[in-house]
């Protein structure tokens, strides 16, 4: 295969690998920090409102990582966790943020979780205790931590996709025209034999502006005398490829089409077609390319 069709086909596969790369790659969902802790400081106000509780204050939202985050408030509280579900889906809902994360309640002396609940993607998948059990005054914290979720990065996806296409469509275009350049250059490529130009695709012999034309059965007689230069033959061999092979019968019919190629051979010497007795043809040439 020619060099420059094995880079092209390089290009497609690289290509193509690479799109199917980038289109299975993920990255993690960015977390909106600012936008989480004002969605907090909302949810902690409103806890503090359905207590009656309208003069403590909500403590600053900590960053505990990327991906957490905890509320706290100025004095203990008490209150149910119907009312924190809901305020939370509530004000969660009103914001862009990831609607995938778990909220734990925990007890400040010690961090265990007096409650907590998930909230998922897909409704199925929450998980939410049985609420109606009033959590007993107490210094608590709120954790909010979500999870983390795999999206696929849609622009480069899109991006690579349309290079491989333009690659593609490029590659197919240079094929295209250099399989079209070639097929015309080997049409127009003769062999050269002695002072001619032998063309079998168009059944023509040419002499320098000359152009001397074949038969059928000559060209295809010249063309194998060709493939066994100064080499005999045989009869057999002629008869049977250009005739029987075809389904045709022959007597003297090789000797007539012999008779006539040496005619319009004659004008160069350094070619003969001899006959070689019983046997076959040979054609004696100082030349062939």
């Amino acid at each position: 295969m020619n060099k420059t069709i094995q880079t092209w086909f390089r290009i497609f596969g690289i290509s193509a690998a690479l799109s199917l790369l980038i289109a299975c790659s993920t990255k993690e969902q960015e977390i909106p920090t600012e936008e989480v802790k004002v969605a907090l400081r909302s949810i902690g106000n409103q806890i503090l409102i359905a207590q009656n509780d309208t003069t403590s204050l909500v403590l600053p939202i900590l960053e505990k990582s990327p991906t957490l985050f905890e509320l706290s408030f100025e004095k203990p509280l008490a209150f149910d966790p119907a009312d924190l579900n809901q305020i939370t889906t509530s004000v969660f809902e009103s914001v862009t943020i990831p609607n995938n994360y778990i909220v734990e309640v925990l007890q400040c002396e010690d961090g265990e979780v007096a409650y907590s609940y998930k909230i998922a993607n897909q409704t199925e998948q929450n998980i939410i205790p049985c609420s109606g059990r009033i959590i007993s005054e107490g210094c608590y914290t709120i954790q909010v931590k979500f999870m983390s979720k795999e999206v696929a990065s849609k622009n480069a996806t899109l991006f690579f996709v349309l290079i491989f296409l333009v690659v593609l469509f490029l590659g197919f275009v240079f094929y295209s025209k250099y399989h079209a350049f070639h097929s015309e250059k080997e049409t127009k490529r003769g062999t050269s034999l002695g002072h001619f130009s032998f063309y079998p695709e168009q059944n023509k012999l040419v002499k320098e502006a000359q152009e001397i034309p074949l038969t059928q059965k000559e060209c295809e007689l010249l063309a194998i005398l060709i493939e066994h230069p100064n080499q005999v033959v045989k009869r057999e061999e002629l008869t049977k490829r250009v005739w029987e092979d075809n389904g045709v019968i022959v007597g003297r019919s090789l000797d007539t089409y012999i008779s006539k190629l040496r005619k319009k051979l004659e004008d160069d010497a350094t070619i003969k077609i001899t006959n070689v007795h019983g046997v076959g043809y040979k054609l004696e040439i100082d030349r062939l390319v």
